[in-house]
């Protein structure tokens, strides 16, 4: 069955943040016909409140949710353990809403500390003017680059990995954005893995790094259970779309922990290898911290450092650096424009300009100036 929404039904829809690449003006009705697939945009009706009680909209307002609202979400699997672990149903009907941002699956179970998921009735696939149905990944705004472009031209690169969710990572890739910043280089931020959300985009945006973009622009409202090739996809095309920008400097967050497949797997392949100049490893505390440092070695990785919720103690601090041999760098040392990540950056961007024949002990610059 498939139904014309007339203006009056469409004006009420509430849209998620996980549709924001959307054309505005798209959604022109629903249809019951075929089976769910992640990525597909679909119109659902609240119909208990739980843990969400407020949806994330295309602008990352967050709106008040009322038992019997329509809103337009995707399905998608969830992976998060501080949160939910969710799979796409295989029916349209009853399942949950699993994240604010707008995904719609089947809750299979939930940490300790959250509510029961807010309960969902999927009424129909979301079609467009032509009665076709509406899958995100069709829709994506930044394409897959036709050409891998000269390696010695991109930015200089720092991933953002930890141990888990919630390790601090963000707040970590922000610090690092804000101290790059603060010295005059220009910086792009992406984050290629994870759940639809806002909040990372905005805090790293709010550091200062322009341009600013995540996985939602490679047409996914999840990355969990995509496959190696989209995950992979997602890193490279984001990292080309800095790229393109001109950034001095790309900061890239990979969310969850090193112990997801799809996390060890992209961090394990050639072309995030092939692209970055070295990680900062978030981690709650110590054990976490040389745990982390020690994998990421053992697959070719040059550790920066070592940041993330642990640095919110001096103790742990402390006891962190006692026990691995890179820096333990605090938010207000990110900030500070004052660590060997600035240094570092700084030469790789400047040196970026020199001719190729030009030998690199022929530089006169000191390191002094360049970190200036």
């Amino acid at each position: 069955m498939s139904i014309v929404f007339d203006p009056a039904r469409i004006s009420q829809l509430k849209f998620a943040y996980t549709t924001r690449h959307l054309r505005p003006g798209l959604v022109a009705g629903m249809t019951t016909e075929g089976s769910p697939r992640a990525g597909d945009v679909v119109i659902a009706r609240v119909v208990e409140i739980g843990q969400h009680q407020r949806l994330e909209c295309t602008d990352s307002r967050r709106a008040t949710l009322f038992p019997g609202d329509e809103i337009v979400v995707c399905y998608a699997n969830r992976y998060a353990p501080a949160q939910y672990e969710a799979v796409v149903p295989t029916t349209l009907g009853r399942c949950d809403l699993v994240a604010a941002g707008g995904v719609a699956a089947t809750a299979l179970s939930r940490h300790a500390s959250k509510d029961e998921p807010t309960a969902i009735d999927v009424l129909g696939f979301a079609t467009d003017h032509d009665g076709r149905r509406i899958n995100i990944a069709d829709h994506r705004t930044v394409p897959t680059p036709n050409t891998c472009g000269d390696a010695a031209a991109r930015p200089f690169t720092i991933v953002i990995a930890g141990t888990s969710m919630d390790s601090g990572k963000t707040t970590t890739a922000a610090g690092i954005v804000k101290g790059l910043v603060t010295t005059g280089l220009s910086v792009g931020a992406a984050k290629v893995t994870g759940t639809g959300a806002g909040n990372d985009l905005w805090l790293m945006a709010d550091a200062g790094a322009r341009p600013v973009v995540d996985f939602t622009a490679v047409g996914m409202p999840s990355t969990f259970m995509m496959g190696h090739e989209r995950i992979v996809d997602s890193f490279v095309s984001l990292h080309h779309h800095l790229a393109d920008a001109g950034v001095d400097v790309a900061v890239i967050e990979i969310a969850d922990g090193l112990f997801l497949s799809e996390t060890a797997a992209l961090l394990a392949s050639d072309e995030l290898r092939a692209r970055c100049d070295g990680i900062v490893f978030a981690a709650g505390d110590a054990a976490g911290a040389q745990n982390g440092v020690g994998l990421l070695r053992s697959l070719g990785h040059d550790v920066l450092a070592v940041s993330g919720l642990l640095t919110a103690s001096p103790l742990a601090v402390r006891e962190t650096q006692s026990c691995v041999d890179v820096p333990v760098l605090t938010l207000p040392e990110l900030w500070a424009a004052d660590h060997t990540l600035l240094d570092r950056a700084a030469w790789a961007h400047r040196l970026r300009a020199v001719p190729a024949a030009t030998k690199l002990e022929n530089v006169s610059v000191s390191p002094a100036k360049l970190a200036s």
